[in-house]
């Protein structure tokens, strides 16, 4: 592998472990599973993804 591989690696692995790309595999998910539904915008799925973690508290590091 080389530098630029192992960097784009771990770019990867930090987005994900931080959810950031969160809103994109939602809408590849609603995308295939669910074509006939409305996307909501990036804001409005950030509002809600944190409204819910809010509303149902789980084991999280903060």
């Amino acid at each position: 592998m080389s530098p630029l591989d192992i960097a784009r690696a771990v770019k990867w692995y930090v987005h994900s472990m931080m959810g950031d790309n969160a809103y994109a595999k939602y809408c590849a998910h609603m995308r295939a599973h669910h074509p006939e539904t409305a996307l909501p915008t990036e804001r409005e799925f950030w509002r809600a993804k944190h409204h819910d973690a809010e509303m149902n508290p789980r084991a999280r590091c903060c």
